[in-house]
């Protein structure tokens, strides 16, 4: 296998991979990333299925990068622009019919499950560098193309905004303190703090290793 083809590959499996554990990730709720948080109050919001709604609002983040700077747009790009919000959806949904009732300890166990696997996921597409989430291209933009400030306080900066939104929404589409849980919670703070260690290991161990073999073989 050549060295486009694995990386093909890699970002495809990494997007699948992180679609389902998206999906569980908000079946556990106890709060998600923060752009998820953002899908999570549009999605109350607005009443067409998840999926759809993911590829409407990553098609306008994908005009902004489109028009501000195309170098971080690839084929993973538009692998997780199409695939990733229906599997999520589809993940969610069946979780729902097969755990109708889950206990606060399962929820725990499956949201710390979820976050191995989003790392991992994530790991696996960006080391194939055939492009990034259309979210993600714009803490870079901020950063690389408009100087804003370095990358990581651009990406915290984007971050808190989609938690804010993300909050507003919600509330605005009838949410309640009492379910508030399902977008912010203790799964925000833990992706804050340990998604970026998590993802270079899996980068060290696993993803890396994987390509270089390639190179050498």
């Amino acid at each position: 296998m050549n060295q486009k083809t694995k990386r093909i590959l890699m970002s495809l499996i990494g997007t699948i991979i992180l679609a389902f554990s998206i999906g569980i990730f908000k079946f556990a709720a106890l709060g998600v990333d923060p752009f998820q948080a953002l899908m999570g109050g549009l999605d109350l919001l607005i009443p067409i299925s998840f999926g759809t709604l993911y590829v409407i609002v990553n098609g306008i983040l994908l005009i902004f990068s489109l028009v501000f700077d195309r170098s971080k747009i690839g084929i993973a790009t538009f692998i997780n622009l199409f695939l990733l919000g229906y599997i999520a959806d589809f993940t969610l949904g069946s979780l729902g019919r097969i755990l109708p009732a889950p206990s606060l300890l399962l929820r725990l166990l499956l949201m710390a499950l979820a976050i191995l696997i989003i790392c991992f996921a994530i790991s696996l597409y960006m080391t194939a560098d055939l492009g990034v989430s259309t979210y993600d291209a714009i803490a870079i933009i901020l950063a690389e193309k408009w100087k804003l400030t370095k990358f990581q306080y651009c990406r915290i900066i984007t971050d808190i905004v989609c938690v804010i939104l993300g909050v507003l929404v919600f509330f605005l589409a009838g949410g309640t303190l009492a379910t508030i849980s399902t977008i912010v919670g203790i799964g925000t703070i833990i992706t804050a703090f340990f998604m970026g260690p998590l993802i270079n290991f899996f980068n060290e161990k696993i993803s890396v290793p994987l390509l270089e073999k390639e190179r050498k073989s």
